[in-house]
C-alpha cells in the first residue's frame, strides 16, 4: 500500500516502473507454489473431515482451501512441485462434478464452478493419487492457472481437467516423479538463484527510475530557481550588486595581483548566466555566447572526458598577477548538473570579432593593423613569458598551443590570448617545470622542429618558451599575408598550406620542417612595405632551427613597438 500511494506522486515513468517491479516479483514465485498449494490442499482436507462426511460444494471452499494433498510432507525429497495442464480453464455456466476420494458421503462427487484435477505425490517410496475439484477462486490467472503448470523437479503432480469426471480416468506417469535427491538440490538451488537474480534486477530498475525521476524533477526545479534558497551567493549577495562583470572584478581584486574571483562569485555568477547560441566547437567541447544581466560572456563548455583539461586551464587563469589587458580576461569556472550529466563551465569576456583566425579569414588589415595586432600578442606573450618575484609574485607560463585559433580579437582590434589547457608554469625555487597530465599535445601545424624530432628537453623551462616564439613567427606570418597594401593582398591560408595536407601528421611535419628546413615563403611584395619588411625580419628570427638563436618575447616586444612608433 505504501509503494501505491508514493507512486501517486512521482511521474508516468516511475509507475510503470512500479508496475514492473511488482509483476517481477509475482512471477518469479510461481515456483514457491508448491510450498502453497499444499497447505492449501492439507486445510482442504481437515475441513471435508471437519463436516463428518457431509456434501460440500465448490461455493463452500474459499480460495485457501484448494491444494495438493497432506501425504507429500513426509517426503525426503525437496519441497518443490511440478503442474501439468491438461487443457485451459474456461468460463462455466454450471457446476463442475468431478470425482472426490474423501466424500464418502457425497457418493465420491464434489462440484465446483472451477476444475477438475488428479494429484500425484511420492512418500516413503509409495505414490499417492488424489481426486479433487478446485474452485474458480484458486484459478490464477484464470486463462492459465500456476496450479496447472509444470515446475521441475516433480514430487508432486497434478493434471488439470475441465469434463465432469474427467479425473476419474486421469494417470499421471510415475516416471517423472524419480529424480534422485542430488537431481532435486541442483535443480532447487538453480531455481533459487533465478529468483534471486530475477528480484534485484527489477529493484536495480526500480530505483534506477526513480533516481532518474528525482533528476529531472531537481533540473526542473533548478530551473525556476537559479540559485537554492540556501545558497551564500544568492542574488542580493553584496559583491554582486556591480553593474557590471569589470566593477565586481573591480570590487573583489586589486588590479593584475589577484588570483581572480572568490570562489563563491564564480560560482554565483555561472548559475545566473543565460546561454543564447554556441559560437564554436573543438576537440574540447562547444563555446556558447552567454548573458549574465544583460552582458556578453563567453562559455567554454568541455565535455566530460575533457576535465584535466577544464581543471588545468581553471588553475592556469586564476594564477596570481595573471591578469592582464592582453590574456583573454577569466570571469568564472564551474561545473553545473544538468540532469544528465555534468557539464564543466569555463566562463571568460566575449569577443565579438572572434578568434584570429575567423578575423583573417574574413577580413584583411592595414599596416596599423597589422603592428597594433602583433605588438598586443607579442605584450601577452612577454607577460605570459615573465617571471614576478615577490611575496605574491607570477611564476613564468608558456602556453604550449599558440596559434590563431586560440588568439581573440577585441574590439579595438587589439588582441588577446587564450586557451591555456596546455600552459606550464616554472617554479623557481625548484627549476622545475609542472607538465600537465593531459592526453592532449600541441596543435602539429605550429610545432617548433624540437618538439616535432622529439629533441626538446622538457626539465629546461626555457624550451618551451622557446617554442612559443617559433609559433608566434607562424602567426605573424599568417597576419602579414592578409595586409593590404596599395590594395595587394593574399589570401588568407595557414603555415605550410602548400607542402602538408590540410590535417597533417607528425611525420610530415617533421619531414618539411626538420629534415627539410622548410619555412613558409615570404612575397616579394612584402620588400617595398617598411612595415611588412620589418615584419618579415622578426618573424625570420621567430623560426630560426637552434631553439637558442630564437628572439625572447621581451625582446620582440621590444622591436615592434618600435617599428610602430616610425
Amino acid at each position: 500500500m505504501f509503494l501505491v500511494k508514493k507512486a501517486k506522486h512521482i511521474n508516468i515513468h516511475t509507475k510503470f516502473s512500479l508496475f514492473i517491479f511488482i509483476t517481477s516479483i509475482t512471477l518469479c514465485n510461481i515456483t514457491e507454489a508448491s510450498t502453497i498449494l499444499r497447505q492449501h490442499l492439507n486445510d482442504y482436507n481437515d475441513t471435508l473431515h471437519k463436516e463428518n462426511g457431509k456434501y460440500l460444494n465448490s461455493n463452500e471452499i474459499n480460495t485457501e482451501n484448494a491444494g495438493a494433498t497432506t501425504t507429500i510432507y513426509n517426503s525426503q525429497q525437496p519441497k518443490t512441485l511440478t503442474l501439468t495442464a491438461e487443457s485451459s480453464t474456461k468460463n462455466q455456466t454450471k457446476l463442475l462434478k468431478c470425482h472426490c476420494d474423501i466424500c464418502k458421503d457425497s457418493n465420491n462427487v464434489c462440484e465446483t464452478d472451477g476444475l477438475c484435477f488428479t494429484a500425484l505425490s511420492y512418500e516413503g517410496g509409495e505414490y499417492k493419487y488424489s481426486y479433487r475439484c478446485m474452485n474458480s477462486k484458486s484459478l490464477f490467472p484464470p486463462d492459465n492457472p500456476f496450479w496447472c503448470k509444470e515446475v521441475t523437479p516433480p514430487e508432486l503432480i497434478i493434471n488439470c481437467c475441465d469434463k465432469d469426471f474427467c479425473n476419474v480416468k486421469s494417470t499421471i506417469n510415475t516416471v517423472e516423479m524419480t529424480q534422485s535427491p542430488r537431481a532435486h538440490e541442483e535443480s532447487f538451488t538453480i531455481t533459487q538463484w533465478s529468483v534471486f537474480v530475477a528480484i534485484s534486477a527489477a529493484i536495480i530498475l526500480f530505483g534506477g527510475v526513480l533516481y532518474f525521476c528525482y533528476r529531472h524533477r531537481q533540473k526542473n526545479s533548478g530551473a525556476r530557481q537559479i540559485l537554492p534558497e540556501d545558497s551564500v551567493c544568492g542574488p542580493n549577495y553584496p559583491i554582486l550588486n556591480g553593474h557590471s562583470i569589470q566593477d565586481i572584478i573591480e570590487m573583489t581584486t586589486s588590479g593584475s595581483g589577484s588570483a581572480g574571483l572568490p570562489l563563491l562569485v564564480q560560482r554565483s555568477i555561472a548559475r545566473q548566466i543565460q546561454l543564447i547560441e554556441v559560437i564554436g566547437k573543438g576537440r574540447f567541447g562547444e563555446v556558447w555566447r552567454g548573458k549574465w544581466r544583460g552582458e556578453n560572456v563567453a562559455v567554454k563548455i568541455f565535455s566530460s572526458r575533457e576535465e584535466c583539461s577544464w581543471f588545468r586551464e581553471a588553475e592556469i587563469y586564476q594564477t596570481i598577477m595573471l591578469r592582464h589587458e592582453n590574456i583573454l580576461g577569466f570571469i568564472a569556472a564551474d561545473n553545473k548538473d544538468n540532469g544528465t550529466w555534468t557539464q564543466l563551465w569555463l566562463v571568460t569576456d566575449f569577443h565579438e570579432n572572434g578568434s584570429l583566425f575567423d578575423f583573417l579569414t574574413a577580413r584583411t588589415v592595414d599596416s596599423k593593423t597589422m603592428l597594433i595586432m602583433a605588438l598586443t600578442i607579442a605584450t601577452g606573450l612577454a607577460h605570459l613569458h615573465m617571471d614576478i618575484v615577490g611575496t605574491r609574485g607570477k611564476p613564468a607560463i608558456a602556453h604550449r598551443d599558440l596559434k590563431t585559433k586560440n588568439i581573440l580579437v577585441k574590439a579595438n582590434l587589439s588582441c588577446a590570448i587564450g586557451d591555456l589547457g596546455l600552459a606550464v608554469r616554472h617554479d623557481v625555487s625548484t627549476d622545475t617545470v609542472d607538465i600537465p597530465s593531459t592526453h592532449r599535445v600541441g596543435t602539429k601545424r605550429y610545432m617548433a622542429p624540437e618538439v616535432l624530432d622529439e629533441t626538446i628537453n622538457v626539465t629546461q623551462f626555457d624550451s618551451f618558451k622557446r617554442a612559443d616564439v617559433y609559433a608566434f613567427g607562424l602567426i605573424l606570418w599568417e597576419i602579414a599575408r592578409r595586409c593590404n597594401v596599395g590594395g595587394i593582398y593574399d589570401e588568407y591560408q595557414l603555415p605550410y598550406y602548400d607542402v602538408v595536407q590540410p590535417d597533417p601528421t607528425i611525420e610530415e611535419m617533421r619531414k618539411v620542417v626538420c629534415t627539410d628546413r622548410q619555412r613558409p615563403s615570404i612575397p616579394n611584395r612584402w620588400i617595398a612595405s617598411d612595415a611588412l619588411h620589418s615584419l618579415s625580419k622578426v618573424m625570420k628570427e621567430c623560426w630560426y632551427q637552434n631553439p637558442a638563436a630564437r628572439l625572447t618575447a621581451l625582446r620582440i616586444k621590444k622591436t615592434l613597438a618600435n617599428i610602430s612608433d616610425k
